[in-house]
């Protein structure tokens, strides 16, 4: 399988279906990249709380970058022996009987459900469902969304006869059996994770029926393409479609980082930090996720909601032309911003808080600020809630003894040098910039028994270079970090409050 007659190294295709865009690569068995296919599409907020995709443009965005894909191969004399598939987590459509979309798709962002998971959060139901699920009490989770469906839309939800995610609308539409990965369910809150079972009690909460989703599989699981599909995309007709996993923990993969002790962090718009482990674990005080991985491998850790879009909001706000100009001014400001320290909770936030509720913060403003100071404020309050999630994966007892970072964020020096000084971690920086789609393809070559582990290939994807933190960069971002936990705890029943007014 690892050739073809004409030379023509073998290659399988990784699919994501991201927040911003479908992605496709073309992976050989040893995780080389032979060609790549990208087209978006857009998020929508039609009200306030509200984010969501449509589902039609979606697929017809990934249909369109595999047959981009498969024509680049076909041109290189690459046979495609399959296809794998990963999306963005949390996101859930509703199908009518059918299996139609009767709803468009919400979004990891969206946050319409804030009232349903308030309910669960820091409650002993709420807790015990984190622990035994993987999944927070937070406005994401499809626990949360599915129980708003059945309080504000009762008459659509009676109509309900799936309810899904992205990707597994796409592993329909291209097999025609709906089913979900353990990695994409184990991010629902609905999923038991010892069991690998729908859970009980997280479907009473989320008032819907185990035979109301998807059938569960393993992320390895393989579905041969439908003729309609294999037409439509130009590949023929029962070629292996590996269901793979949701795009965090693909990614984990698609960087190296499959095997305990490696820390996988990306950052992007947002950014999560999660490290590989082989059991499933949040730890005692619930300030992280667990997402199954692969071969019985967990990812626990956190996503964090800010990320490099603290850098976009401050170019727009200061008048920026370039966001990297404003990165490179703010990195000639001293370590510290000169006493300046900022909560970066512009979209609200995730681990290790798991609250959608906190504002921006801005602590120790003086006159003598200007924008430079408050734009590597803003960076370092990021690369401060990175190393919180990192110390929550630490208390689990979860080695961390080294990081693989991806992520278009880290172009800029300011992202690089902030974050591996939070951390105070060498970062091994990884150059693909589609990671989980390369990471799917690589457990689509695990499934078709083409490589021994993802451990295996995890050695040969190298880091294109490695960041070494500043001493006395991370000596005085680690004794600014309790400050940071403090003003948090501080400021929550402020937030609350001002949540309240921006309502009226």
């Amino acid at each position: 399988m690892a050739g073809a007659p004409d030379g023509g190294e073998a290659v399988l295709l990784g699919v994501d279906l991201g927040s911003t865009a479908a992605k496709v690569v073309a992976a050989t068995r040893g995780a080389r990249v032979r060609a790549r296919a990208e087209r978006g599409y857009a998020l929508r907020a039609d009200r306030a709380d509200e984010v969501v995709h449509d589902p039609e443009q979606v697929l017809v965005a990934g249909l369109g970058a595999l047959r981009d894909c498969v024509r680049l191969c076909a041109e290189a004399r690459h046979p495609v022996v399959g296809l794998a598939l990963t999306g963005s987590l949390h996101s859930v459509i509703a199908l009518d009987d059918a299996l139609q979309p009767l709803t468009p798709s919400l979004s990891w962002a969206d946050n319409r459900a804030l009232e349903q998971a308030e309910r669960l959060r820091g409650q002993p139901r709420g807790r015990t469902l984190h622990r035994e699920t993987g999944t927070p009490a937070h406005p994401m989770a499809p626990r949360s969304k599915l129980a708003w469906f059945a309080e504000r839309e009762p008459d659509l939800a009676a109509r309900v006869r799936c309810w899904c995610g992205i990707k597994d609308l796409a592993a329909y539409r291209l097999t025609g059996r709906m089913v979900t990965d353990h990695s994409s369910a184990s991010a629902t809150g609905l999923l038991d994770l010892r069991g690998l079972a729908w859970h009980p009690d997280a479907l009473d909460v989320a008032r819907v029926r185990a035979d109301q989703l998807p059938e569960l599989v393993a992320p390895t699981a393989a579905l041969p393409l439908s003729a309609p599909a294999g037409r439509a995309a130009g590949l023929p007709p029962g070629l292996p479609v590996v269901v793979g996993g949701g795009n965090g923990p693909m990614a984990s993969v698609g960087v190296g980082a499959a095997t305990p002790g490696t820390g996988a962090l990306s950052l992007g718009m947002g950014g999560a930090f999660r490290v590989v482990r082989d059991t499933p674990e949040v730890g005692e005080r619930c300030e992280l996720f667990c997402h199954s991985v692969v071969d019985g491998l967990w990812a626990v850790g956190g996503a964090i909601s800010n990320g490099g879009v603290v850098g976009e909001w401050a170019a727009d706000a200061f008048g920026a032309e370039e966001p990297e100009d404003l990165l490179d001014e703010a990195a000639l400001v001293p370590g510290g911003a000169r006493g300046l320290v900022v909560l970066p909770y512009l979209l609200g936030e995730r681990a290790p808080w798991w609250d959608p509720l906190p504002r921006c913060a801005v602590l120790g403003l003086r006159r003598e600020h200007g924008r430079a100071e408050l734009t590597r404020a803003l960076v370092e309050g990021v690369g401060q809630q990175l190393a919180l999630v990192r110390d929550a994966v630490l208390a689990t007892g979860a080695p961390v003894r080294t990081v693989r970072a991806s992520g278009e964020s880290f172009r800029a020096a300011l992202w690089r040098d902030v974050v591996s000084a939070a951390l105070d971690t060498p970062l091994e920086l990884c150059g693909e910039r589609d990671p989980a789609a390369l990471g799917t393809a690589l457990v689509g070559w695990r499934a078709l028994g083409e490589i021994p582990s993802l451990a295996a290939v995890g050695d040969q994807l190298r880091p294109d270079h490695v960041v070494e933190p500043d001493p006395a960069l991370a000596r005085r971002l680690g004794s600014a970090r309790p400050l940071v936990r403090r003003a948090h705890e501080a400021l929550q029943g402020l937030s609350v409050d001002l949540a309240r007014l921006s309502e009226e």
